[in-house]
């Protein structure tokens, strides 16, 4: 891609140029696949830049990492923590990466969501990309690239998901809503009457452009239908029966905490539309909840692998040396497989979040690294943890 922006950008007119393309990425040195985490061959976005200027381009860094964020809080329902990587983490040929982190607590391991790189003039140096500025003098392009990928999609279902299935989220599950007729004998209600008044709600709820399913299908019973429309993780599930019909109500069922609402049916469409939302809140905030309650903050090496041990992330002062790194990583999976609790496997740094008080960390003042035989004086709260 880079020989051609060398080609296509001749004049500080040609910026900023922005490309951004799906494609699908084989890693044939990946050893241990596991599905839709780490898989070896997986679709992604990216996207590539070209500035005039250097802050035009940090700019748009931050605003594609934010996009990437927004994925995440606001269609998955997954916190995460935006921040830096350290130099030994950040993407090899760049200035500097921003990341988005997010925090799977049934394997209590990190996982990063999404990437946005600032990568200086370290490629356009490589690839002679140049332009004319209004002085008719040459300069280098500034660029990003920036990404995610399918991951996505696990980190959704390992984090929402439960023993009954899936629980997807309500802006992004392909059937927000199941109708499902209740047929039972009654003295005054025939079933074709209650499959009449299932198909006049599913066809409303449709019409105000809700993804909605009706479940009519006579050969199962509605345990069934039930347990499948759990199994798939449809968010809400409407219930009416012979009961319903008479009264003119009907009962919806949120997936996340099979929490119930008696409905009257003409105030049907407000109230699926607040019971999606309040979906979308009860997930988020259990993520968090979750998140929060396995994040712990600490100042010293011997409280770090038992921290590890017990699932949680940490927040830690950190000298943000590579050699220190490195020896963080070698020390945590040493004294990680020497114990017969907790989790093998070492720990890295994740980001250095933005927002330094996360966790409940104070002033960073004059504290020394926590690394196990570092003297140095800490620069940041940095996040650690094991991460896939």
């Amino acid at each position: 891609m880079y020989p051609a922006y060398a080609k296509w950008i001749r004049s500080y007119r040609d910026l900023p140029l922005r490309l951004n393309q799906w494609a699908n990425v084989v890693r044939w040195e990946l050893n241990r696949p596991q599905p839709f985490i780490r898989s070896r061959e997986f679709l992604w976005q990216e996207g590539h830049s070209a500035f005039a200027k250097k802050s035009e381009a940090e700019e748009e860094v931050i605003f594609a990492l934010d996009i990437y964020a927004s994925v995440y809080e606001d269609l998955l329902a997954i916190p995460v923590v935006k921040g830096r990587k350290t130099e030994k983490e950040k993407f090899a040929g760049g200035d500097y990466t921003t990341t988005v982190e997010a925090y799977v607590p049934i394997s209590g391991r990190a996982v990063q969501g999404a990437t946005s790189h600032h990568l200086g003039q370290n490629f356009s140096k490589m690839f002679h990309i140049e332009f004319e500025n209004e002085n008719k003098e040459k300069e280098l392009v500034y660029q990003n690239s920036w990404g995610m990928t399918t991951r996505t999609i696990g980190v959704m279902v390992m984090i929402h998901g439960d023993n009954k299935g899936l629980v997807l989220p309500p802006r992004v599950a392909p059937t927000q809503v199941v109708v499902i007729p209740l047929i039972m004998k009654h003295k005054e209600v025939t079933p074709e009457q209650v499959n009449a008044k299932a198909k006049e709600l599913y066809e409303a709820l449709k019409a105000e452009g809700i993804r909605v399913e009706l479940d009519d299908r006579d050969d199962k019973n509605p345990g069934w239908k039930y347990s499948e429309a759990e199994m798939r993780g449809i968010t809400l599930r409407v219930e009416v029966g012979p009961r319903d019909v008479l009264n003119n109500k009907c009962v919806i069922v949120r997936r996340v905490d099979s929490g119930k609402v008696f409905v009257e049916q003409d105030k049907l469409i407000s109230e699926t539309k607040a019971q999606l939302d309040e979906s979308h809140k009860i997930m988020y905030n259990n993520a968090l909840k979750q998140r929060d309650e396995r994040m712990v903050v600490i100042e010293k090496w011997d409280d770090f692998v038992p921290a590890l041990d017990k699932q949680c992330i940490i927040m830690a002062p950190f000298c943000g040396e590579k050699h220190c790194e490195g020896q963080i990583k070698k020390h945590s999976g040493e004294e990680a497989s020497e114990s017969e609790e907790g989790l093998s496997g070492a720990a890295k740094s994740l980001c250095v979040p933005f927002d330094q008080t996360l966790g409940g960390c104070g002033e960073l003042g004059d504290k020394c690294c926590f690394a196990k035989d570092c003297k140095a004086k800490a620069k940041s709260w940095t996040l650690f943890g094991r991460s896939y």
